[in-house]
This record gives C-alpha cells, sequence and structure tokens, in this order.
C-alpha cells in the first residue's frame, strides 16, 4: 500500500562537522556567535548604511545567532565527485561535484557487512562476491551500495583515522561495472588508512599501494561517500531507499552530505510499496 512521505521513518546515515575533533586529520573550526553578538555585529552593518540602529535597539538586546565555520569538503559525511580522484575519467572530462546528476543520489542501498574484516585489509571482488551471495542479492544498476566496516563507533577518537579495512581498486570497479554509481562506506576513508598505505608503499615501492580505490575512478566513473553512521540501526540490508544529495559547491571535487534512509513503518519502503 502506497503511503505518505510524512508516514516514513527516517534514519540518518550521516557524521556533522564538530570544531577541532580528533577523528579528522584536517578539523573543521567552528566559531559561534551568541544572539548578544549578534545584535552587536547587525547593529554594526546597519550603521555602516547609514541607518542610526544600536546593539541595544534590538527586543531584549539580542540579534541573530550565527556560525563562522572553517572547513574542508571532505569534513564530516561528504560525496566526493569523479574529479576528486583525477582530472579525467576513461578520457573524459571528470564531473565535479555541482555535476553529479541528482538521480544518483537517490535509489535503494545495499548494505555489505565487513566488520569481521582486519584493519587496514583490503575488500577484495571475492569477499563482494561472498557478502552478496550471502544476502542472495544480485546488484542492479542505480542500486547504491553500503560497506559497513563498523568504524563509526571510533568517531571522535584518532582510532577512527587508522581502524578500519578499505576498498580494492578491483573491488570499487567490480561494483561500478554492475551499474553503481554511488559507493559508501561508514569509515574514514573509502581506502585503507594512510598508515597502511604508507607502510605497503614503504615495503613495495609500488605506486599501486597509494590510494588504487580512489584512484580506479580514473578508469570508472562512480561518487563514493566517506564518514557515513549508523548503518546497524537499518531494519534490512538490501532496498533500502536513501537520498544523499551533497551541497554544490561550484568546480569543487566534493560536497557535504546528509544521507538519509526513508522507509514505513514495518521497514519498508517509504511512500512506495513494502518491499
Amino acid at each position: 500500500m502506497c503511503g505518505s512521505v510524512a508516514d516514513t521513518d527516517l534514519i540518518d546515515l550521516s557524521i556533522g562537522l564538530e570544531d577541532g575533533v580528533d577523528s579528522e586529520p584536517f578539523p573543521p573550526s567552528v566559531d559561534a556567535f551568541d544572539h548578544e553578538t549578534g545584535a552587536e555585529r547587525l547593529a554594526a552593518t546597519l550603521q555602516e548604511q547609514g541607518y542610526d540602529v544600536a546593539a541595544s535597539d534590538f527586543p531584549d538586546g539580542m540579534g541573530l545567532a550565527w556560525e563562522t565555520v572553517h572547513a574542508i569538503p571532505h569534513a564530516g559525511t561528504h560525496l566526493d565527485a569523479p574529479w576528486h580522484y583525477g582530472p579525467a575519467v576513461d578520457g573524459e572530462p571528470a564531473k565535479t561535484i555541482d555535476e553529479i546528476p541528482l538521480e544518483w543520489c537517490r535509489g535503494n542501498a545495499v548494505v555489505l557487512d565487513f566488520r569481521w574484516k582486519a584493519a587496514g585489509d583490503e575488500i577484495s571482488v571475492a569477499d563482494l562476491e561472498d557478502a552478496l551471495a550471502e544476502l542472495g542479492h544480485d546488484l542492479s544498476a542505480g542500486e547504491i551500495v553500503l560497506i559497513q566496516t563498523g568504524a563509526d563507533e571510533l568517531w571522535g577518537t584518532a582510532e577512527y583515522l587508522t581502524e578500519f579495512p578499505g576498498m580494492s581498486a578491483a573491488g570499487t570497479k567490480f561494483l561500478v561495472e554492475q551499474g553503481v554509481r554511488v559507493i559508501g562506506t561508514d569509515a574514514y576513508g573509502f581506502d585503507k588508512p594512510f598508515t597502511s598505505m604508507g607502510e605497503r608503499y614503504e615495503e613495495s615501492g609500488d605506486e599501486a599501494e597509494l590510494w588504487p580505490a580512489h584512484l580506479a575512478g580514473r578508469e570508472v566513473e562512480y561518487c563514493q561517500i566517506e564518514k557515513m553512521a549508523n548503518l546497524d540501526a537499518l531494519p534490512r540490508r538490501t532496498d533500502v531507499p536513501i537520498v544523499a544529495v551533497p551541497i554544490a559547491i561550484e568546480g569543487a571535487s566534493a560536497g557535504w552530505v546528509r544521507p538519509v534512509a526513508m522507509l514505513d513503518g514495518d521497514g519498508g519502503a517509504g511512500g512506495g510499496d513494502a518491499a
């Protein structure tokens, strides 16, 4: 039975921007101004325009509160555009975040559980095939694949940056070749941790050890959502309707996003037939 969107259960799958958090190598800086300071700043703005307004003229001496945020678009939960991986994809210009089709950013999600993988390991094609077989699911074009590592439980700590497995280049290409345009992870990054890539590169001298999953995006076109959360709150592993539309930043490599799963009261697809 079709239902109203207003009746759906919404599950937030994101992590927000936090001032100076230990889980970011380039943490955001958030400077907040209270209502009294807001009155002073608004009054000063009006005075610069020639109006005789003082902070005390605002009701109770309070104006509007706001914040100044200094952050890279890769802080918090965000969607990486193909431009992040390189200037071209298979010889064609790579899309920036403001060029991503909105249709890519909605669809039914499939959650693949890799919480059993050790930190620093790669998720291979065989791992992906086994996870899909365990679910009895064949991927179809337009589906969104979410990689669950359990790393979101470490958010707020420095361990969040190092304790997770990452995707392999071959695994990334495998998913995209099934028609998947968006792949998400609840880990800090899509690749292995920086420490694991650095150690492997020093041992082998092989450039393929450096951001292999990201750089697969120079051959196949896709977007990735990094720093997701709460995948364990989803009531099922397949046919999970989600929307993950990024903020448009002109010419940028990524945009902040707040992915939301939309389910009806019995775990069915919100606003449509239950799966």
